[in-house]
């Protein structure tokens, strides 16, 4: 068992959203479970769709004292006032990115299941990595990441490592004592009541 804190919460945006609809779900979840990070994560490159969803939600999530950071788009940081970036592409776009956006701003980035990239990703400068899928996916090569990288990392690196990825109730037990932040999307999105969803998640991490 591990000696680290309880996990907090990271969420992810859908893809798509309707804003104002979203904006009062999100507010809502804000106001009823305690959440660490929020990303913005839409599929859409249409800079001023990303804008006005960012507009929205960083005045729902600092309102909350809850960071807003938005995956990939890190030029887009400062001038929408956000608190940070999460990278796709493994270490590859971390020194660009805290160049550009300082020391002060939050650079998380994804690794897959590759500790090797997270070991990088932390020696370049990130502030935390998220491995994932966690549990099985279609997408990409179908690949997921073990409990036992969450383990090796919990033990061996200090650097905050995120869970991601079609996380169920129980693998948030499992993860519960290995990971700093536990990152849900469509995991809390899918369900009738989203709320009641996060909290179901947050008691299997006590």
């Amino acid at each position: 068992m591990s000696d680290r804190e309880q996990p907090q919460i990271y969420l992810i945006t859908p893809p798509e959203i309707e804003l104002s609809k979203f904006a009062d779900t999100l507010s809502d979840l804000l106001d009823k479970c305690d959440i660490a990070c929020v990303r913005l994560a839409l599929s859409t490159k249409d800079q001023d769709v990303i804008s006005r969803a960012a507009d929205t939600l960083r005045e729902v999530c600092h309102k909350h004292d809850v960071a807003l950071v938005i995956e990939t788009h890190f030029l887009l940081v400062e001038p929408l006032g956000l608190d940070g970036v999460h990278l796709q592409d493994s270490h590859r776009s971390i020194r660009e990115a805290r160049k550009a956006l300082g020391p002060d701003a939050i650079v998380g980035v994804y690794c897959g299941n590759s500790r090797h990239a997270g070991m990088t990703a932390g020696e370049v400068g990130a502030d935390y990595v998220s491995f994932g899928p966690v549990g099985a996916s279609t997408l990409g090569d179908g690949s997921t990441v073990d409990l036992e990288t969450f383990e090796w990392w919990s033990d061996v690196i200090e650097l905050p490592v995120v869970a991601e990825g079609n996380i169920s109730l129980d693998d948030a037990t499992r993860l519960a004592p290995v990971v700093d932040f536990l990152a849900l999307g469509p995991e809390i999105w899918k369900a009738n009541d989203p709320a009641a969803m996060l909290r179901d998640y947050i008691a299997r991490l006590s």
